[in-house]
């Protein structure tokens, strides 16, 4: 009789110790933030199970001393966060009850970037997953100039863009949407931040040019509308509007010579 209640009492406990465990689920892919935007880290229990009363724990993996968000003994924690994070982290606390220890991080910044790990602790189990998080910065919208002829006439054009993070793509694309291969390339790097620089030279006339600069999934573009036979127009009436204007100061000038000499009674052949 011992016997049996001995083995009923092994077996529960061993019914009671599989029960209590779970694991611990993130996100299947890497997670894409982007600068000055809120984002949410997924982290949750399988099967579903309250995790109120155990133990949240988010760091970064690939720093050391690396609290982000500390949920412990039904309250957060923060004492010992990065002073990154200080004010920035949040667990909803109705969704803990859910299984739910998914973490929002408001205003994220380019230092965001890395390797987190969600530590979910009870009594008598514990496990961790962990989420990939790249971040995006988003530039200005690129600017297109004009720079001046070369020998042959053709047209230079110069676009730039500042601000990114990762490096961007910049390219040049014609009216038909083929690439263009730039002739002077420029990427500086300021703190945490690219600017990139392209410029090309043009001798379509009468065509229309798109400056585009891609980053993962977003993109901005700008375009210019060229008319070279228009500028060498405008260029040669503005030259013989000089002409003109020089021609008409030397005959002014002449009469007025010719006038003073009549007034003196002076005779001009």
């Amino acid at each position: 009789m011992k016997f049996f209640c001995l083995t009923l009492l092994i077996i529960s406990g061993i019914t009671v110790s599989r029960s209590e465990r779970y694991e611990v689920v993130g996100a299947a892919d890497t997670v894409f933030a982007v600068a000055g935007e809120d984002v949410i880290l997924p982290c949750s229990v399988k099967p579903l199970m309250s995790v109120v009363n155990m133990r949240v724990e988010w760091n970064r993996s690939d720093l050391r001393g690396s609290l982000v968000h500390l949920y412990d003994d039904h309250e957060d924690r923060n004492t010992d966060q990065i002073q990154s994070y200080r004010g920035r982290t949040k667990l909803i606390h109705q969704e803990l009850q859910r299984g739910d220890a998914s973490l929002k991080l408001a205003s994220v910044q380019v230092s965001d970037e890395g390797r987190y790990k969600c530590f979910i602790q009870s009594k008598s189990w514990f496990d961790d997953t962990t989420v990939d998080v790249k971040v995006e910065a988003l530039g200005t919208p690129p600017v297109i100039t004009v720079d001046g002829f070369d020998d042959s006439g053709g047209l230079h054009l110069q676009c730039e863009s500042e601000g990114w993070y990762p490096e961007p793509v910049l390219e040049w694309l014609d009216s038909k949407g083929v690439s263009l291969s730039s002739e002077t390339t420029e990427t500086h790097r300021e703190t945490d931040r690219f600017s990139v620089k392209h410029t090309i030279t043009v001798h379509e006339r009468d065509s229309t040019y798109h400056c585009r600069v891609k980053l993962r999934h977003h993109m901005l573009e700008a375009l210019i509308i060229s008319s070279i036979k228009l500028i060498s127009v405008i260029v040669v009436v503005i030259v013989i509007a000089g002409i003109a204007g020089l021609l008409i100061a030397v005959l002014v000038h002449k009469n007025r010579g010719k006038v003073h000499l009549s007034r003196l009674g002076l005779g001009i052949v």
